[in-house]
């Protein structure tokens, strides 16, 4: 069974290109500016036990655009700080009137286990080092707003893909969709285990070789915390891996930069790459919205 049944929305890898496509079509007919107020009455939940920025505002700024009443639970200042469980909370939120709930949790398979005992959507804002199905959606829906498709074209993924929800989303994502993958970045950060994430997945030790007529450049944020005990430290991944002007005129003329934020600059890409014209690292924020908005539509219209 897809995990879009009754609107759940858990992760890419079994997603078919249908259940892809239906989304992105949808986030193409959704404008933030005049929303059609598809979730008027309705509650979104936003139950987040990790820090969010960018993820947490944008469902929540696509969830009132489409008439939605929002509540935000975090950990800290809530029942879950004094030991409530999981699922208790969700029986909470659930008997509180929640419609939707979109969950961010540390732990892989969090959105799994609220959806299979509550009797509405789930939304997976990230569990883990599991999978971020929405970054997935809106990064695929920024290529497509640049590129003609995804079917062929050479994508570069570099960073630290061994913790990365992000880069197994994308991974799942990309190769349904056709595209050609490259993970490349050091031992520590890119196992060569990782080229068996999805078909059509390479793995790649040298930089500029990756670069070579790639149309994508997706960077991750390097989790500097990560480093501890790591034989590679900041200055050896600076010099091997930071994405500078000279190094992106590696890749074809017209290939876009992008970055799931928040962007480390000087560590992963200079400040220079991250206002380059090649970059869309703030379209991709603002790409979040309508494609958060389809994902809430569909998940109560689904419901």
């Amino acid at each position: 069974m897809s995990n879009l049944a009754r609107g759940c929305l858990l992760g890419i890898e079994h997603l078919d290109r249908k259940d892809i496509f239906s989304i992105l079509q949808l986030a193409r007919r959704m404008n933030p500016s005049k929303p059609p107020p598809r979730l008027r009455g309705r509650r979104v939940l936003l139950l987040f036990y990790e820090p969010s920025t960018r993820t947490r505002s944008s469902f929540e700024v696509a969830a009132k655009a489409l008439g939605a009443v929002t509540v935000l639970v975090q950990a800290s200042g809530s029942s879950i700080e004094k030991g409530e469980s999981l699922l208790d909370t969700g029986y909470t939120l659930r008997a509180l009137g929640a419609d939707v709930i979109v969950i961010r949790h540390p732990n892989a398979g969090a959105a799994m286990l609220l959806a299979r005992h509550l009797d509405i959507p789930v939304v997976n804002a990230g569990d883990g080092m599991h999978e971020h199905p929405s970054q997935a959606l809106l990064d695929a829906y920024t290529i497509l707003r640049h590129k003609r498709t995804i079917d062929g074209l050479r994508v570069l993924i570099v960073g630290d893909i061994y913790h990365s929800r992000v880069a197994r989303s994308a991974c799942f994502l990309l190769s349904k969709l056709g595209a050609r993958v490259t993970l490349c970045g050091p031992p520590e950060f890119v196992p060569d285990i990782a080229s068996t994430l999805a078909p059509g997945i390479a793995v790649g030790r040298d930089l500029q070789e990756g670069l070579r007529g790639c149309d994508v450049v997706m960077l991750l944020r390097v989790q500097t915390e990560r480093l501890a005990g790591e034989k590679i430290g900041l200055d050896q991944y600076i010099a091997g891996f930071q994405m500078t002007s000279g190094r992106l005129k590696w890749a074809k003329k017209d290939a876009i930069l992008m970055h799931p934020g928040p962007i480390i600059r000087g560590l992963e890409l200079t400040g220079e790459v991250a206002d380059s014209p090649q970059s869309v690292i703030v379209e991709e924020v603002a790409n979040g919205v309508p494609v958060r908005m389809a994902i809430l539509a569909r998940a109560v219209e689904k419901a």
